[in-house]
């Protein structure tokens, strides 16, 4: 069921339907001059200013995104612990990188949570078995 009718607003005292978005305003203002404004960084940067090199720079080549690549996997056998143990040594041996690991630690803690809310589930389910049997 959904929280509001057809039509109606989930938010009232927002912003009126029409009104635009400030931003969206101060680019548009912007736009007849991005030539200039594009050369007039480039000269600041050229001279020296380390803020309109940077502005430069950032637009020419973007910072570095990590890539999901294979990673070789760890033998994770035993408890969780020893799972995790086994990924902060591959790191420690070099064998995996820090965002790998990372991303492998995150991996077992989720498992974790999931084998604990199952635990969990049998837990009642048996305490519940047990009573009805009273």
């Amino acid at each position: 069921m959904a929280a509001w009718e057809k039509g109606e607003s989930g938010n009232p005292a927002g912003r009126p339907p029409g009104v635009r978005d400030k931003r969206t305003a101060m680019r548009e203002l912007l736009i007849p001059h991005a030539k200039e404004l594009v050369a007039k960084v480039v000269e600041m940067a050229k001279g020296g200013d380390t803020t309109a090199l940077r502005i430069c720079i950032d637009r020419l080549m973007p910072p570095l995104k990590g890539r999901d690549e294979p990673a070789p996997l760890p033998t994770l056998t035993g408890s969780l612990g020893d799972r995790g143990r086994a990924v902060l040594d591959a790191l420690a041996n070099g064998e995996l990188t820090p965002e790998q690991a990372g991303t492998m630690l995150s991996a077992i803690a989720t498992q974790a949570r999931i084998v604990e809310a199952e635990e969990i589930e049998k837990r009642v389910a048996a305490l519940e078995a047990n009573y009805g049997q009273r």
